[in-house]
């Protein structure tokens, strides 16, 4: 590949050129580097940016490749964090100014210490709302995030500046974070792919306020190079408090060329979503592709009404956590939303929590039994197009929450099944639209591999930035 297309490039392409000689972890940092310079000014994906500290993590890499011996799978590979995961050296700041401008930041989470441990190279932090409370991505201390597509609008968030910054590949490998959206949702508004696995296959220390709602999960331009993080950071870590199922899987394991032998649902609106038609019409092409590709499609609804109810208590209360927690002279800097949600969580009583969660587990119990017949549920990843960046809801529509507008997403971090986002071309206004892809517990190699096989399929789709 020549060194000017190196904005195409993806990890499993970059470890071959060190292994063979033909690119060095110094030229592709440096590479990233410049076009975060020249590219991030545009969108804002970034809270925290080292690139000296990048540049000698990418020298000491290339004197590993050198001698023969890198240190693990992702030597030399630039890689993000999202700014609510712990990572020494650099500032954790949660997009909250009321978060210590000073640290200490000494400590890393299990996924900096497993993506540093394998090599990758750490540009910096990417941007979150404040405490990673709502679906687009802005907040009090540093600004608005755009998309790339068009900066006038949202990438969608939590985790938007790790999806901004994977659709202009300002570093190659990015870790985002997903307790009802916050992968998917930005992975469909970018043209990017992400996948929430399987709640306790990647470890979180400290512990989300969203408790088990919450799933780490890499962010990336193709699910290839999604299950190469995969890999690393679905290790376990003595520091996690809720340890997942402790099979093993083999995340690099080749997809298959076929889907023949596989059944699949496929529900357009989970039988109560209102769904844009030109979104609506890209969803249906990739479904006729699944078929091309031999799978047997059953047009279905899952059978459950919308959990919404179910899923605010636990996040509100989640929400109310995060605030008691503050002093009060604290409360003035917060985003003046969070507060609102964590009032509304402080009038949630315990029985109603209570019952909140055994609604969850008999949704548990419900998807189990659906996934008994099929091996995949797919749908639209969001209903609608991104909006104006700086709205928490689309302008002007019936929305009061971000919740309201992510109706495909939430209820899969209520039963927590492995789901991700595969762009499957753009609506009518030029703009990715997702396809939603949702697998049984603990089998997210259904998911990886459909999603694997399908991008060789689909359209590639590069934002206007890169062109």
């Amino acid at each position: 590949m020549p060194k000017a297309d190196l904005k195409d490039v993806t990890a499993l392409d970059a470890l071959d050129m060190f292994q063979c000689g033909e690119l060095s972890p110094v030229e592709l940092t440096r590479d990233c580097l410049q076009r975060i310079e020249r590219d991030n000014p545009h969108v804002n994906a970034f809270s925290h940016l080292a690139p000296e500290t990048a540049m000698q993590a990418a020298s000491e890499s290339e004197a590993r490749w050198q001698a023969g011996r890198p240190c693990g799978p992702l030597d030399g590979v630039p890689t993000t964090l999202k700014d609510l995961t712990l990572n020494s050296g650099m500032p954790t700041r949660k997009g909250s100014a009321t978060t210590s401008d000073t640290g200490p930041w000494n400590q890393d989470a299990p996924v900096a210490r497993h993506l540093k441990a394998a090599g990758a190279v750490i540009l910096g932090m990417t941007t979150s709302p404040e405490f990673g409370w709502k679906g687009v991505t802005d907040n009090p201390l540093h600004g608005i995030t755009r998309n790339p597509w068009n900066t006038q609008l949202t990438p969608g968030g939590s985790s938007g500046g790790a999806a901004a910054a994977a659709a202009l590949n300002l570093g190659v490998l990015h870790q985002g974070s997903d307790a009802g959206g916050s992968i998917r949702i930005p992975c469909s508004f970018t043209g990017t792919f992400g996948i929430k696995p399987t709640f306790g296959w990647i470890p979180q220390w400290p512990a989300s306020a969203m408790s088990t709602l919450s799933h780490l999960g890499p962010m990336t331009r193709t699910a290839a190079d999604s299950a190469l993080m995969m890999s690393v950071m679905a290790q376990p870590d003595s520091r996690d408090g809720y340890q997942g199922n402790p099979r093993s899987v083999n995340w690099l394991e080749p997809a298959p060329q076929t889907l023949k032998g596989w059944r699949i649902a496929y529900s357009p609106t989970l039988g109560y979503v209102d769904v844009a038609p030109d979104i609506a019409a890209r969803v249906e092409e990739a479904i006729a592709l699944v078929k091309q590709l031999g799978a047997v499609v059953e047009e279905v609804d899952p059978g459950f009404d919308s959990p919404l109810q179910t899923f605010n208590t636990l996040w509100f209360a989640g929400a109310t956590q995060v605030v008691e927690a503050l002093e009060d002279h604290q409360l003035d800097q917060l985003d003046p939303g969070f507060l609102d949600i964590a009032r509304r969580g402080q009038e949630i009583s315990l029985s109603q929590y209570l019952a909140a969660r055994r609604e969850r587990e008999r949704l548990v119990a419900q998807m189990q039994t659906f996934h008994e017949k099929y091996d995949l549920l797919i749908t639209p990843t969001m209903p609608l197009a991104p909006f104006a960046a700086g709205h928490n809801v689309p302008p002007g529509g019936p929305y009061r929450d971000w919740m309201d507008w992510t109706p495909f997403s939430y209820p899969f971090n209520l039963t927590q099944q492995p789901s991700a986002s595969l762009p499957c071309g753009l609506d009518s206004g030029g703009l990715p639209v997702g396809l939603h892809l949702v697998g049984p517990r603990y089998e997210d190699m259904n998911v990886m591999h459909a999603a694997m096989l399908l991008e060789q399929h689909l359209p590639r789709l590069t934002p206007p930035l890169l062109k």
